[in-house]
């Protein structure tokens, strides 16, 4: 039915067994398979595992910070979110991917676990990433940090608070990001692109996926309503000027593909660089098959935009 990138269709159906909607099935996955990637940095990278004082009345939140050996004081910083449609995902989850951004770019990575809906729903997990943003801002220089390169980088629905933490930090006037990283993200609650009308039943991500993602993350009955918060949705953002340089990518046959074209295309009409590659072919996922010629393109691609935008003289 769909074009899938050959080297995908192999692994379609054990990805079409996922379902989202069953969200303390996924944790309890996650929990007990540890994560799906692998990779061996080519040099050591140091990891401290700390809890940052939370938002006020809410826990302290723990995060994991990646430190590239060899390196001196000064490095860029950044800010990973996680995945997992806003209800599952962990720092343990992502962690190979931390490993090799820290190693290949030469970069310290705040990873955060933030709250989780439906328990948590926003803005619970995006003001435990902006707490965990001030404190890395306030203490860059012990975390070895060059406060004028600190970034935020995501994936899915952690690129969706990736978004709305770059416009939560322009609102209340810092700590200052330099750049944002925002992977296949999740930022329109009203779910009427073409795209997401059209994948109802893609695997990884589909429209039945995002209903349930959104209706955690906001409550039942809220979404596409008209007092949901451009902080919870990006896309509904009416001025995205003054925003960090970004980039954008997104997949042929994910229904988040659309949303994600016209916030890039909207950033760039607001004066902020933007850069957007649309995979062709790719699922939302696509990383996921590491195999696939596609998927590496996707993770050096990822790499050689940081290395570009945070280590550039």
């Amino acid at each position: 039915m769909y074009a899938y990138d050959p080297e995908l269709i192999p692994r379609i159906p054990a990805l079409a067994g996922v379902d989202f909607t069953d969200y303390k099935a996924v944790r309890a996955a996650e929990s007990s398979y540890g994560p799906v990637l692998q990779y061996e940095p080519p040099t050591p990278v140091v990891t401290t595992d700390l809890a940052v004082e939370g938002p006020e009345g809410a826990p302290d939140v723990p995060v994991r910070v990646y430190r590239p050996s060899g390196h001196g004081d000064g490095l860029p910083g950044m800010l990973y979110l996680h995945s997992g449609g806003f209800v599952a995902g962990t720092v343990a989850q992502v962690d190979p991917v931390i490993l090799r951004i820290s190693a290949e770019v030469g970069v310290v990575v705040v990873s955060v676990e933030y709250r989780l809906a439906p328990e948590n729903p926003f803005p619970a997990g995006l003001d435990d990433c902006y707490a965990v943003l001030a404190w890395a801002a306030k203490y860059a220089a012990e975390l070895g940090i060059d406060p004028q390169r600190l970034a935020v980088c995501g994936h899915s629905a952690g690129g969706g608070l990736a978004a709305a933490l770059a416009l939560l930090a322009r609102d209340r006037g810092g700590p200052a990001i330099c750049f944002q990283y925002l992977g296949v993200p999740e930022i329109d609650d009203r779910l009427d692109t073409p795209s997401m009308l059209a994948y109802v039943d893609t695997p990884i991500w589909n429209r039945r996926f995002a209903e349930f993602s959104w209706d955690s993350y906001l409550g039942v009955g809220k979404r596409g309503s008209d007092n949901v918060s451009p902080y919870a949705a990006p896309a509904r953002a009416e001025d995205l000027s003054g925003l960090p340089p970004a980039f954008v990518t997104a997949c042929q046959f994910d229904p988040l593909r659309d949303e994600d074209i016209r916030y890039a295309q909207r950033l760039a009409q607001a004066n902020v660089p933007a850069e957007l590659i649309v995979y062709p072919g790719a699922i939302h996922g696509t990383e996921l098959v590491e195999e696939a010629t596609i998927a590496r393109r996707m993770s050096g691609d990822m790499i050689a935009t940081l290395r570009r935008a945070l280590t550039a003289n």
